[in-house]
């Protein structure tokens, strides 16, 4: 007797968790996506140490959502308005299931290129940029993302990036920028910037 084909295993899918505030301990899944890296635990730990706990009232854009790990971690934490942006159909999918089931009500999910979703927003408190690393030869993308999010701050807002080299002075002063916090974890660095007084 011929024995059934067997199925080829579905790639497991691997979750983050939100580390604070009001979904604290909310389980995100992260679907098996070339490039698709969520921000660790511990890196997101030392950002909102840096932003300091409590974002009730910003408005926070993530340009590159993915898992949505940084935008509903900033929901979790009181902020008023979080858009993320995502292209990947299916990841755009997952970003609403968890949307609904949270009822992050201050979410909102969007569909699309998102440095151009990025460049129709103005008075962002926070601007979320963790574009796809690809071979480390994407700084056109990552000047781009970062003019974009230059240009929807406040005058006191923040940019975080998280990218596979540290950004110089010269290249962020460049675009309007400066690191205000800025470490590394493993092969990502991470910084937190501000607006470049005169810039």
């Amino acid at each position: 007797m011929k024995k059934p084909a067997t199925r080829p295993a579905a790639k497991a899918t691997h979750e983050v968790r939100i580390i604070g505030g009001r979904f604290k301990r909310s389980r995100l899944p992260v679907a098996s996506r070339p490039g698709l890296r969520p921000t660790p635990s511990r890196v997101r730990e030392t950002l909102f140490n840096w932003l300091g706990q409590d974002l009730s009232g910003w408005r926070c854009f993530d340009a590159f959502a993915g898992t949505g790990a940084l935008g509903f971690e900033a929901a979790s934490r009181g902020a008023a308005q979080v858009w993320l942006a995502e292209q990947d159909p299916s990841l755009v999918t997952g970003l609403q299931s968890v949307r609904q089931r949270l009822q992050a009500e201050a979410v909102e999910v969007l569909k699309g290129d998102g440095v151009s979703l990025l460049q129709q927003r103005r008075d962002l408190d926070l601007v979320f940029l963790d574009p796809p690393f690809g071979d480390g030869g994407n700084d056109a993308l990552f000047a781009a993302a970062l003019r974009a999010a230059r240009a929807a701050l406040k005058p006191d807002g923040f940019v975080y990036l998280e990218s596979p080299r540290p950004w110089s002075a010269e290249e962020l002063a460049a675009l309007g920028l400066q690191a205000w916090r800025q470490d590394r974890a493993g092969a990502v660095s991470f910084a937190l910037l501000r607006v470049l007084p005169g810039a």
